[in-house]
């Protein structure tokens, strides 16, 4: 705007030095020089008698030189050609396409929710862990590609879950996942991305019945077992809006990982890995416990019942408190009767007191989280305990 009003003044300047003799002129001189007096005192300038090319307009106490020449000549000369759009577009370059893929990167991260994977990548650690003490020696491809198959069948299950409860009306505004909520992605992105999840642990799973020795309908029975179970969750028949979530989660996200990375490993299947799955199985539906304790209300009012809108926040403050406290009962008798080793996982027992205080305060906010956490420590220090036990101490 200051630009624009110093143009008019210097326009108003030519006037008064380009007109003909006579009285016309002076008339015209006089209102001219008003005229760009005031356009520049209205622009915040000071209006000089020069008013030309290089003049200079004072701005808050800052001499501010202005090229008026190429901007006024359209009055005199022939103006210089504009560049063609496309040269322009070339020449600039466009920081929002970056910006866009970051984003959307960061959309399908959110939608995943990583804080959640310590639930399927502390069993695969554990049952490799088993299996390494078993044969004394660990084939790594199929490490990484059983962690990588559990690993994408966990995030579909995710995205499963977050495209239903956006379609049943469940998540809302102050709902933790909020992915389609804030259209941060489209349904049908969603729908694609995990489509490509649980296309990329069948591939997984093709490539381990080439590696390992297990049988074909054992590794068929054990990994589509789990991915039915992350689709059903909340897809199809939908076991979470009918109290049987617990139960779908207790048993994948434990034994039946365990089983699987352990299997994969051996060649076969067998009981110990899932008898030793119970501890790490019971603090990982602690997560999923919490999340439900959370949401009672939005669950209530969406119309789906879950095992903590049926027992109520007093008796879910009680199962809260055994599914995380069972697992360190479990092994303090270990530690006595077998190896001292296993006794790592009790580090972890102040943060469990931590997070038994919050619960027992109803300041549900972060306690899925933050139960995820204690979920992965505690994992690894179990694993640790495992691999650290002396040969023919761990309970067969």
């Amino acid at each position: 705007l200051m630009v624009w009003e110093h143009q008019r003044a210097c326009a108003g300047q030519q006037a008064v030095t380009s007109g003909a003799a006579g009285d016309g002129p002076a008339l015209v001189a006089g209102a001219g020089r008003a005229a760009a007096a005031a356009a520049c005192a209205v622009a915040g300038g000071r209006w000089s008698e020069r008013c030309g090319p290089g003049a200079r307009m004072k701005q808050n106490g800052a001499i501010n030189p202005i090229n008026v020449d190429a901007d006024s000549r359209g009055q005199g000369g022939a103006a210089e050609p504009a560049p063609p759009p496309a040269a322009a577009a070339a020449a600039a370059p466009s920081p929002a396409v970056g910006w866009s893929l970051r984003h959307k990167c960061a959309a399908y991260m959110l939608a995943l929710r990583p804080w959640s994977f310590s639930a399927s990548l502390t069993p695969v650690a554990l049952g490799t862990a088993l299996a390494y003490k078993n044969l004394g020696e660990l084939d790594v491809p199929i490490c990484l590609l059983a962690a990588l198959a559990v690993l994408a069948v966990h995030g579909a299950g995710n995205l499963v879950n977050t495209y239903y409860d956006f379609s049943r009306g469940i998540d809302h505004k102050k709902s933790d996942d909020r992915t389609l909520v804030d259209r941060i992605l489209e349904p049908q992105d969603v729908v694609r991305f995990g489509a490509f999840l649980y296309t990329l642990g069948c591939l997984c799973a093709s490539s381990l019945y080439y590696l390992c020795k297990l049988k074909l309908e054992h590794l068929a029975l054990i990994f589509f077992g789990g991915l039915s179970s992350s689709f059903l969750y909340t897809g199809g028949i939908g076991f979470k809006y009918f109290a049987l979530g617990d139960i779908i989660i207790l048993i994948t996200f434990g034994p039946l990982a365990v089983m699987f990375a352990y299997a994969v490993q051996v060649g076969y299947l067998a009981i110990s890995p899932l008898l030793y799955a119970i501890p790490l199985a019971l603090n990982t539906e602690a997560i999923l416990h919490s999340n439900n304790t959370r949401d009672m209300e939005s669950d209530k009012q969406a119309g789906i019942v879950t095992f903590a809108i049926i027992i109520g926040p007093t008796l879910s403050y009680i199962v809260y408190n055994l599914l995380i406290f069972i697992p360190y009962i479990i092994f303090s008798i270990l530690a006595t009767h077998y190896t001292i080793s296993l006794t790592l996982p009790l580090l972890t027992v102040p943060l469990a007191f931590s997070l038994e205080r919050q619960f027992r305060s109803q300041h549900y906010a972060k306690i899925p989280q933050k139960t995820a956490k204690l979920n992965f420590l505690l994992g690894l220090f179990y694993v640790f305990g495992i691999l650290l036990a002396p040969p023919g101490t761990l309970p067969n």
